[in-house]
């Protein structure tokens, strides 16, 4: 299976692969390791985090009995999460060493989950199998357009897509990218924002930019809600500053509409529309 599956993956699926074959070795700590569920406890209580938001809106969707899927799952976080809220849940990723850990955190934790192994562009699932549907930073390392007809093909008719993801829009990319940021400041803040270990980036991810959230929201309809985060958090300011984070979510606040202008991260729900994939769109 796994000889077959690597004839099947682009260049940037292998080295996505190989980075997360390293990724999964220096994490087997995580099973030696207590699983929190305090993120289900009281998810509105860190209403500045968009993971914590995520958590608030799932929380009120009575998924008990509901199939989710969870796209690019990794270690398995998202999947025992959603599990313990009652869902009947799959999840799936390209890394057989990350669903390996996965596995062995849902037997620990007494949790029926159907993990698989394959490409978000590729799934193997029936057609019209979900009733909600998770991407949870893993659209930013895919082929969307492709990614997208899938996720449509396995949602179920009226089916709910929650998207979670680092986003940067095209003006405030170009200042990122600008050699003063890139050749002066980040390597000065990345320290300070990501600590003294490697950052978790890959060599392909990037940032979704405004036209790649108009590919992913072309074949949704009935949007739920759309929040943006992070001006400074994550760019200048480490997330593990309370404070700092909480006036940095105000300030997007206030700054509606042109949050989605400034904004580090976007959360959104929506329907996702069969109809547009029957008009082959």
């Amino acid at each position: 299976m796994q000889d077959r599956l690597n004839t099947e993956l682009t260049d940037r699926q292998q080295r996505e692969l190989d980075y997360h074959r390293e990724h999964a070795k220096e994490h087997r700590w995580i099973l030696d390791s207590p699983f929190s569920w305090e993120v289900l406890q009281d998810p509105g209580k860190r209403w500045w985090n968009a993971y914590w938001e995520m958590y608030a809106y799932l929380a009120e969707c009575d998924l008990k009995g509901k199939s989710v899927l969870i796209v690019g799952c990794g270690f398995g976080h998202d999947a025992l999460l959603i599990a313990k809220l009652g869902a009947s849940v799959s999840a799936f990723d390209l890394s057989p060493d990350s669903l390996q850990i996965a596995r062995e955190l849902a037997i620990r934790e007494g949790l029926q989950i159907a993990f698989d192994e394959m490409p978000a562009e590729h799934m193997r699932y029936e057609d019209s199998t979900f009733d909600y549907i998770i991407a949870q930073d893993i659209l930013h390392h895919v082929d969307i357009p492709r990614t997208m007809g899938e996720i449509v093909r396995v949602a179920k008719p009226n089916a709910v897509l929650v998207v979670n993801e680092i986003y940067s829009h095209s003006v405030t990319d170009k200042i990122r990218r600008s050699s003063l940021v890139k050749k002066v400041l980040y390597p000065r803040m990345q320290r300070l924002i990501y600590g003294p270990g490697k950052p978790y980036i890959t060599e392909d991810e990037r940032k979704l930019s405004e036209l790649d959230l108009m590919e992913i929201i072309k074949p949704l309809q009935s949007i739920q809600f759309e929040k943006h985060f992070n001006f400074l958090v994550t760019r200048v300011v480490p997330h593990r500053f309370e404070l700092l984070c909480k006036v940095d979510r105000l300030l997007l606040r206030l700054l509606q509409p042109i949050g989605r202008l400034l904004a580090g991260r976007v959360l959104f729900s929506a329907c996702v529309s069969k109809q547009h994939r029957a008009n082959g769109e």
